[in-house]
C-alpha cells in the first residue's frame, strides 16, 4: 500500500482508508474499459435533478426518489474477475458484496460532497481513465478536517471505519474521461 503524506511526513488518509495504487495493470485498463463505455449507462438521478455523470447499477441500485433498494441486473461476467480482485484487496469474500455501480464521469462531471447510503458497508472503488482527487472532511468543531487521497488509473482504494462513516468524499470536476467501478457490501437488504 502506498501512503501519501503531506508536507511533513504525516498520512493524508482517514483511519480505514485503504489505498492499492496498481489493482488493475495498464496492459488491462483498456479493454476493461472499451467494455465499460458500452454499458446501458443513465444519468444519475438524485430527487428528480439529473447529474452529469451516467451510472449503472448490478445486484441493487439505491433509488434516491423513495429512499429505499431495489435489484438491478446481475453483475456481467466480465467484472466478476474485478470484483475478486476488489475482493482480495479489502480482505473480504466476493459473494459478499451485493452492490456494483459503474460511474462515467464524462469530462466536467464530478461528484459532490458526500457519505454513502445507510444501506451500504465497505465500499471499494476502482478507477479508469483520467487520474482525479478524492477529497474527505469531516466536521471539527467549527471548521472541516481535510484530507485528499490521488487516485491513478488501475487503481482501488477501500473506505472502511471512520473513513466510511465519519468522514465525507467527493471528487471535483473533471477535464478528461474516467470511470469508476464501486463495489459495495451491505448491511440489509
Amino acid at each position: 500500500m502506498t501512503l501519501q503524506t503531506d508536507l511533513f511526513g504525516s498520512p493524508l488518509e482517514p483511519e480505514g482508508l485503504r489505498y492499492e495504487p496498481a489493482l488493475v495493470t495498464p496492459d488491462e485498463q483498456a479493454p476493461l474499459m472499451a467494455v465499460i463505455a458500452d454499458l446501458p449507462f443513465a444519468p444519475f438521478e438524485f430527487h428528480g435533478w439529473l447529474g452529469a455523470r451516467r451510472v449503472v447499477s448490478f445486484g441493487w441500485r439505491y433509488d434516491f426518489t423513495r429512499g429505499r433498494l431495489d435489484q438491478a441486473a446481475p453483475l456481467p461476467l466480465f467484472l466478476h474477475d474485478l470484483r475478486d480482485r476488489a475482493a482480495r484487496f479489502a480482505a473480504i469474500d466476493p459473494t459478499s458484496i451485493g452492490q456494483t455501480l459503474v460511474t462515467e464521469y464524462a469530462p466536467g462531471a464530478g461528484i459532490g460532497w458526500h457519505r454513502d447510503r445507510p444501506q451500504y458497508d465497505k465500499v471499494i472503488g476502482v478507477s479508469f481513465g483520467a487520474p482525479c482527487r478524492m477529497r474527505f472532511r469531516r466536521k471539527a468543531g467549527a471548521a472541516w478536517e481535510r484530507r485528499h487521497l490521488d487516485l491513478a488509473p488501475g487503481s482501488a482504494y477501500l473506505l472502511d471505519g471512520p473513513s466510511r462513516h465519519d468522514w465525507e468524499h467527493s471528487i471535483p470536476p473533471l477535464a478528461d474521461l474516467r470511470y469508476s467501478v464501486t463495489f459495495r457490501t451491505l448491511t440489509r437488504t
